[in-house]
Order: structure tokens, then C-alpha cells, then sequence
């Protein structure tokens, strides 16, 4: 049994107690992923899991047997920052840096979300192709929260990265 971590294999853990976010950070020493709240309320641990996202904080490592697992780390190609990594250094989009990693990850499942049609809370039109307007993505990135109050920033960058990739 295994689990993909960045495109690697990993054991899963013995104890089937542990948590993915503990797996990531104390068993296969990636820090990106952070540890808040550990109750599923902050998106501090958001990674993607087979692209969805997920709080990994409260997902137990065993149930993503040979799924594949992308954090932080992952999203990078060659060396260079993933495109929405060089937006949130672009608009300001962390301060402290600490929820950037879940943020990021957030914003990917999220983009992905959307254009599978999923609608939102603020969704006007439930049938309709899913516009990623600024309350839109304040709604469905609400889950992360910046305790520093970068949001501003974050909104910018991850609406800057949508308008790319549609493009």
C-alpha cells in the first residue's frame, strides 16, 4: 500500500491513526503543508488530492491508498514558481506567508471546481457557466483564512491567474 506524494510513492503509514498532513510534515518532511487550526476551520493544510481539494488535517493518510497527493512542494516545474505562486508575489498576496501554501492549493482545486460547473453560494444562476467574479472567489476561497489580512492580495493574485488561464 502506497500513496503518491509529488508524483513519488510513499508507504502509508503503520499506525492507521495518522493524519495525511501529519504523514506530509513530520514522516516525509514537507513543511509547506501547515498545521493551524487542526480542526478542518483555517485551510492552512489544504493540498490536492487526484486535483480536488482537500483539508488534510482531518483525512486520515490510509484512505488516499494510490491516490495521488499534490502539496506546495508539487506545483512547481523545473526550478520556477508555479504561475500562481508568482502571482500572490506579484499582489502582495501573503504577509506572513503561513497560509500561503493552503491558499494556493485552495485556489487550484477551486479554479478546477469552477470550471466543472460546480456553483456556489453566491451563485446567481445555478445552470449557467460558473463567472469567477471577485465575490466569487471571496466565496469559495472563504474557507482560508489570513490572519494577517492579505485577502486583498490573495483575491488579486488568484483572479489574475483564473484570467490566464482562460485565456
Amino acid at each position: 500500500m502506497s500513496i503518491i506524494i509529488n508524483g513519488s510513492p510513499a508507504a502509508l503509514p503503520a499506525d492507521p491513526r495518522t493524519s495525511l498532513l501529519d504523514l506530509l510534515r513530520d514522516t516525509l518532511s514537507l513543511p509547506g503543508t501547515k498545521k493551524g487550526c487542526n480542526q478542518g476551520a483555517c485551510g492552512a493544510c489544504t493540498v490536492l488530492v487526484d486535483g480536488d481539494r482537500i483539508l488534510s488535517c482531518l483525512a486520515l493518510a490510509v484512505q488516499y491508498d494510490g491516490r495521488h497527493v499534490t502539496t506546495i512542494e508539487g506545483l512547481a516545474e523545473d526550478g520556477a514558481l508555479h504561475p500562481l505562486q508568482q502571482a500572490f508575489v506579484v499582489h502582495d498576496g501573503f504577509q506572513c506567508g503561513y497560509c500561503t501554501p493552503g491558499q494556493i492549493c485552495s485556489a487550484i482545486g477551486m479554479a478546477a471546481e469552477a470550471k466543472r460547473g460546480i456553483p456556489s453560494h453566491v451563485s446567481e444562476d445555478l445552470s449557467a457557466d460558473v463567472v469567477l467574479t471577485r465575490a466569487e472567489l471571496q466565496e469559495r476561497m472563504s474557507g482560508n483564512l489570513c490572519r494577517c489580512g492579505a485577502h486583498n492580495g490573495i483575491i488579486d493574485a488568484i483572479s489574475e491567474y483564473n484570467t490566464e488561464v482562460a485565456a
